[in-house]
């Protein structure tokens, strides 16, 4: 089965678009989202919407620190995270929060685990930066492939039987064939919110029978994107930065 995993979406309707065609197009068969479906962009509740369908229709999601932050004022964020936040709470109605509040942590999914940050302490939002980090979410779990988004950059990491770890950015649509000798983390892109210096939606595909992972990217429409934060009197700088893949 081919999977299309997507991560910090950030109510960017024109970025998840993009990538949902792309990932139609090359023929994926089911959908993962792995959280942050709200904060920064202007459109949570169509993004949220969209997110509840696909998981009735069968679809793996998990939550993501924005989604629990607008449910729970103990999530601390930066101001302009905040700010975003605050206005996503006016914009959600009962069913979109229950449903971002009743989202699990993970999902061990087979031989493969989805989580918004990492394995080690999914509850405590840590980044991964480093084969460190990264090697402590992969002893937390026998997956062999671990997905995992919440830094905005993509990455993958391996270890051995041995404990010792690789890591490299992939390139876009080159496939990278996850060989069973080595647990993975694949870190993944975002789709609404890019901080790798590329403005493109960033997602991945995954080939459950081949064990084969694609990065991909969707160029989609960044004005219209930056447009809605603007005229919804968000700060300037959520939508300054999409153009600028940071």
């Amino acid at each position: 089965m081919l999977l299309a995993v997507f991560s910090d979406i950030h109510g960017n309707r024109q970025a998840f678009e993009a990538c949902l065609k792309v990932a139609r197009a090359k023929g994926a068969e089911r959908f993962v989202l792995l959280g942050d479906f709200v904060g920064y962009g202007a459109d949570p509740e169509w993004v949220v919407d969209t997110a509840m369908e696909f998981v009735a229709q069968g679809a793996i999601a998990v939550r993501g620190n924005h989604d629990q932050a607008v449910n729970s004022s103990a999530e601390t964020m930066n101001a302009e995270a905040q700010v975003a936040i605050e206005w996503t709470r006016g914009r959600l109605d009962a069913a979109q929060r229950r449903f971002l509040s009743e989202l699990p942590m993970l999902v061990q999914d087979s031989d493969r685990l989805f989580v918004h940050s990492e394995a080690s302490h999914p509850q405590r939002w840590h980044y991964v930066r480093s084969t460190v980090d990264a090697a402590k979410s992969l002893i937390a779990t026998p997956a062999h492939v671990t997905f995992c988004g919440h830094i905005h950059r993509p990455a993958l990491y391996s270890m051995s039987v041995t404990a010792k770890m690789t890591s490299f950015v992939p390139k876009t649509d080159v496939p990278v064939q996850l060989l069973r000798g080595r647990q993975w983390l694949a870190v993944l892109g975002s789709v609404g919110q890019p901080r790798d210096g590329d403005p493109s939606a960033a997602f991945v595909l995954f080939d459950t029978e081949s064990c084969q992972i694609t990065y991909c990217r969707a160029p989609y429409d960044i004005a219209t994107a930056a447009g809605r934060i603007r005229d919804n009197g968000l700060p300037h700088w959520l939508a300054d930065r999409l153009s600028q893949g940071r």
